[in-house]
């Protein structure tokens, strides 16, 4: 004799377990073997994650790179125009040192700057240099986290610990997010995958 299982009960358990699978943690992409979450939170909002990439040099991956906004936004220009908290999330893939880091990252934020807009962050370009070379070194999957938090500026956190004080002004950040989505980026995909076109 078939045992029919009631609707009712088919339904909850259904139910149950589009809640269950709801709840696991969103991986969105897998880059080069580190993982960027869908979402993420950030001084009480959600950003969504708008694209990620790897950055390479001499064929060599360097670090995995994900852009995390309020709302997903295309091409470079709407990503520089979004307002609210936003993170750079940065993954290491080898062994990098402080000094290469802050190199290379106040190289391509120079590169994307006027002389009068270098002026007027210079002062705290260099406070961002010293909390940069704080660090010492970053071994392979050390996460650097950019964040920019509208009520105190730019946070840098390496792993779940704050690197220096916080660097005021949205320009700050958006010079920042010019290395990789400005009109010199450091690498012209990543740029695209930023932008969220890809």
């Amino acid at each position: 004799m078939n045992s029919i299982v009631p609707r009712p009960f088919v339904y909850v358990l259904l139910a149950l377990l589009l809640t269950l699978v709801s709840a696991l943690p969103a991986r969105a992409l897998d880059i080069a073997g580190t993982y960027f979450d869908d979402k993420t939170s950030l001084a009480g909002s959600e950003l969504q994650l708008n694209g990620a990439g790897v950055r390479t040099k001499l064929f060599f991956k360097v670090y995995a790179i994900g852009l995390y906004l309020p709302q997903r936004a295309e091409g470079a220009d709407a990503v520089l125009a979004s307002k609210g908290p936003r993170r750079i999330q940065i993954v290491t893939l080898r062994e990098l040192t402080a000094e290469q880091l802050a190199d290379a990252f106040l190289e391509a934020l120079s590169a994307n700057q006027t002389e009068a807009e270098l002026s007027k962050l210079a002062a705290r370009i260099e406070r961002f240099r010293a909390v940069m070379l704080s660090i010492g070194k970053a071994p392979e999957k050390t996460v650097i986290r950019l964040d920019y938090l509208p009520a105190s500026g730019t946070r840098l956190m390496l792993g779940s610990e704050q690197k220096g004080s916080d660097i005021a002004g949205e320009d700050f950040y958006q010079a920042l997010l010019r290395i990789w989505l400005g009109n010199s980026p450091v690498q012209a995909d990543i740029k695209e995958k930023l932008s969220g076109k890809s």
